[in-house]
């Protein structure tokens, strides 16, 4: 692999990644289209290594809050083996380390569908047809109500719907971040609240992720060749990560995502035509 295409594919797994416009829908139209390679095929640790980049652009953009939650990790499951079960028992970090637990659950059941999934990345005219599903979706949230509940306020019913939502996001074309915020949004949490949510939770979705695939690393060593165009690809999907993030936060403050909507529908459509 060059350096120049591992760079792009770092480039739109970064973007996509975080903007709702689905990263796997964006690598597989560009895999299908314009004979760019399988990565999971023929790169299938480079694969990896790009949600490695953007995982490492989370922890960037909000480590004060992951620094704050990984003692209320031991300090919730210690209350948890004590018998203490009501929220109330729980202080504001231990309760957003609940919440994101909840909200991860439906992700196990995933994994039974994994391999269906897949199979649709071979096909343009259906992901261009979830794409404009997803840009559906990201209008509908501009329609909804503006939310009231911040995170000491949201409720474990609230993450499992978001959870949920992140769930049925495995399809390729429906954006992780994009359903997880209208999920947010849907169950009433401010604008701001959603959005830091959603990429927080994305944290043990991503860790997961790479540990069921661990043995197949193993399996896939990287060639020689391969090292500095792999380094590169994960430096820029991390950098380009954490620019994605920050104008998201951004637009969730001053504006809306309907700009993300009508983006997919325009993708959709040519992928739809072209595919």
């Amino acid at each position: 692999m060059s350096i120049f295409l591992a760079i792009l594919y770092g480039v739109i797994q970064g973007i996509a990644e975080f903007l709702p416009i689905s990263s796997s829908a964006h690598l597989a139209i560009s895999q299908n289209l314009f004979s760019m390679e399988n990565l999971e095929a023929s790169h299938f640790t480079f694969d990896i290594l790009l949600h490695l980049g953007t995982l490492i652009a989370v922890f960037i953009v909000y480590y004060k809050d992951i620094f704050a939650l990984i003692p209320a990790i031991f300090t919730m499951f210690k209350k948890v083996f004590t018998g203490k079960f009501k929220l109330s028992d729980y202080t504001e970090n231990e309760r957003f380390v609940i919440l994101v637990i909840i909200a991860t659950l439906p992700l196990a059941a995933a994994v039974f569908f994994k391999d269906y999934v897949e199979v649709l990345t071979g096909y343009t005219k259906i992901i261009g047809g979830i794409l404009l599903l997803n840009g559906l979706v990201l209008f509908i949230s501009d329609k909804l109500e503006k939310g009231t509940l911040s995170l000491d306020k949201t409720k474990p019913r609230h993450a499992l719907f978001i959870g949920l939502c992140q769930m049925c996001a495995i399809v390729p074309g429906l954006s992780r971040s994009g359903s997880t915020i209208t999920g947010g949004l849907f169950m009433g949490l401010k604008r701001e609240t959603a959005v830091k949510f959603s990429f927080i939770m994305s944290i043990p979705a991503i860790i997961g992720a790479n540990l069921l695939s661990i043995f197949d690393i193993a399996e896939n060593p990287i060639a020689s060749s391969d090292v500095v165009p792999y380094i590169a690809g994960t430096v820029a999907a991390a950098v380009v990560g954490v620019l994605a993030m920050k104008f998201l936060i951004y637009i969730s403050k001053k504006s809306n995502f309907r700009m993300f909507s009508y983006y997919c529908f325009a993708v959709g459509v040519l992928a739809i035509i072209f595919g």
